[in-house]
């Protein structure tokens, strides 16, 4: 894969930048939940792993999608 079309390749001035505070109230099943404040957005989500944060915050900044809430 070419650098320079790589969507992984940063900094990209086009791509949405992003602040998010995250709150972790738990630590169960060797894992992380909590909750995840998009700054920018003024969004709340809830996350019940690492991986899910994660990907939570990586669909806030990818072009084009909408974060999906997940069930509390």
């Amino acid at each position: 894969m070419n650098k320079e079309n790589s969507k992984y390749n940063y900094p990209n001035p086009e791509r949405n930048k992003g602040t998010f505070i995250v709150k972790v109230d738990y630590c169960q099943r060797n894992t992380w939940q909590g909750r995840v404040i998009w700054a920018e957005e003024n969004k709340i989500l809830r996350f019940r792993s690492a991986l899910e944060l994660i990907r939570l915050m990586d669909e806030a900044l990818s072009e084009g999608q909408d974060i999906q809430i997940l069930a509390e």
